[in-house]
């Protein structure tokens, strides 16, 4: 069957790519805000993502094909045994608050209900332990796991201490080896951002293939022929695959995209907005914000969350197989277009955030669903990018363009008035510790002292941080994290230049809040023939 299947005469293949991260937001606080991040997350889009390629696999095993990167930081989140005991007394809130609503709204919101339920018992059944359903898929070659930079640092804004670089990507590397057994090939550069010679970096750690936005391959010296209908390899030995807008757009664009239409959720009206303070505050929940319950819809972009008409579920899943079907039929219109000759088979590669698709997205998973199970119908072959390569294309040899995926296609959303302030910060900490790196330290209290700097810069690092005070949301707690994370920071290293001032609680104390990469390297942050003195 798999040999018939192979034969089929496809136009093209189709690569979606997901990006699953998230900060860093472990808080030893019941009902804070960065739980509700994650656990929405978890609810809205992880699990049923993971439901939806489960079932397209069961159908359809052969063309259910998708490249996903689970960030380091989000895998430790998933792996927090605290975290994973906590989900379902934060389900059974959500649950009491709907079941407590006025009769019409109870009867509005029962899919929510049906939803949390149906969750919660996939949860219970895999013990919470959703990193095995994405190893499973691993290992049965439907899913490509790419890793990303540690804490998601925007790489281009370290690459003046190039072992801050190293550090991201080799602790990526070693946390994403110790949770699925194998080293990554591919990686999710934060932003899709690069710079000049990032590439051997990247090639000396290992990594083999990476994405970009499409002007980070047509820039590419010399021009790609095939544009971003084909991987590049860098002469440094790195394949780099480009984003084609024509495959994003449709669900991207916040003004024409599918995502758009009057019968999906609306994202905006949420029941934590509307509630009582007072109700809130009974389930220890102490200021108003969205809760992950939302049961009206779209209706009309232009008028108050006031006037928005109940959710309907069923129309909403017509509505989003039918979005599906457009999509596959405009791919298929696209691939005959750029078949130029039957030597030459395209490769369109989409790739989204994966919180896209069911945090935002209501609907997406199901899209995602109807794509995976539908496309061999329209001629289209799903791939992900290791099953890509593993057939040994042809490359072209280009040196990919400096370039990200943000607004204007380069780093100014990372480099501007509302956040240019904390380049010169990490900067300088990331000076400071690679020349720290050249001591000696081979007592286990010095050691621990350095691991923990590392864990704190490294945090400090995080693109998240940067994005969110770009944007104006939650810029209070963004500055706080950075402030927090520098301050633990600069009093390590003050404790690892005067041992005789070494406070053991507050090392004890960070050690236990900020618990990420346990198996963290000292070594990827010193420089090259360094004599340890």
């Amino acid at each position: 069957m798999n040999g018939q299947y192979l034969k089929k005469n496809f136009l093209g293949q189709l690569a979606i790519v997901l990006h699953a991260h998230l900060p860093y937001v472990r808080k030893n606080e019941k009902n804070s805000l960065e739980e509700d991040w994650l656990f929405q997350a978890i609810l809205e889009c992880y699990i049923p993502l993971l439901q939806s390629i489960e079932s397209s696999k069961n159908e359809n095993p052969f063309n259910t094909k998708l490249t996903i990167s689970l960030s380091p930081t989000l895998l430790s989140l998933l792996d927090n045994k605290q975290i994973q005991e906590t989900f379902p007394s934060w389900i059974k809130t959500r649950n009491d608050f709907l079941n407590d609503l006025p009769q019409e709204e109870r009867n509005a919101s029962a899919f929510l209900i049906k939803n949390l339920n149906d969750k919660y018992f996939y949860w219970q059944k895999c013990s919470g332990n959703l990193i095995e359903k994405f190893r499973v898929l691993k290992n049965s070659g439907n899913l490509d796991i790419l890793t990303c930079a540690a804490t998601h640092g925007y790489l281009p804004i370290l690459r003046e201490n190039p072992e801050t670089v190293k550090g991201q990507i080799n602790t990526a590397i070693k946390s994403h080896e110790n949770i699925f057994g194998t080293k990554p090939l591919g990686i999710w550069l934060p932003e899709c951002a690069y710079y000049e010679n990032l590439d051997e970096i990247l090639f000396n750690s290992g990594i083999r293939y990476a994405i970009l936005d499409g002007h980070g391959i047509l820039n590419s010296i010399p021009r790609p022929r095939f544009g971003i209908y084909a991987p590049i390899c860098s002469k440094k030995g790195v394949a780099f695959f480009g984003r084609d807008s024509e495959s994003t757009l449709p669900v991207w664009s916040a003004k024409d995209g599918f995502p758009g239409d009057k019968v999906y959720r609306e994202f905006h009206k949420d029941l934590g907005w509307e509630l009582p303070i007072s109700k809130l505050q009974k389930k220890g929940i102490s200021t108003k914000r969205p809760l992950g319950l939302k049961f009206h819809k779209i209706t009309e972009v232009n008028i108050p969350l006031g006037k928005k008409e109940f959710y309907l579920e069923n129309e909403a899943k017509k509505k989003a197989a039918e979005h599906a079907d457009a999509y596959l039929l405009a791919r298929t219109k696209q691939l005959e277009k750029l078949t130029l000759s039957s030597s030459f088979k395209p490769l369109l590669v989409a790739p989204f955030d994966a919180e896209l698709f069911g945090h935002w997205w209501y609907e997406g998973p199901f899209f995602i669903e109807n794509i995976l199970k539908n496309s061999s119908k329209y001629l289209i072959k799903l791939t992900n990018l290791k099953e890509f390569l593993l057939q040994k294309p042809n490359l072209q040899i280009c040196d990919p363009s400096p370039s990200s995926w943000g607004q204007g296609g380069y780093h100014n959303y990372w480099i501007n008035d509302a956040n240019a302030w904390i380049v010169p910060e990490i900067t300088k900490a990331g000076s400071t510790f690679v020349d720290l790196c050249s001591k000696n330290f081979n007592n286990d209290l010095s050691t621990r002292l350095f691991k923990q700097a590392a864990r704190e810069l490294l945090l400090s690092e995080s693109s998240d941080w940067s994005f969110i005070l770009r944007a104006g949301t939650t810029t209070e707690l963004a500055k706080e994290r950075i402030e927090r994370h520098l301050f633990r920071f600069w009093k390590l290293v003050e404790m690892i230049k005067n041992h005789s001032k070494i406070n053991l609680k507050f090392l004890e104390d960070i050690e236990e809040e900020d618990k990420v990469f346990p198996d963290i390297n000292i070594e990827d942050w010193r420089k090259k023939n360094t004599n340890l003195t």
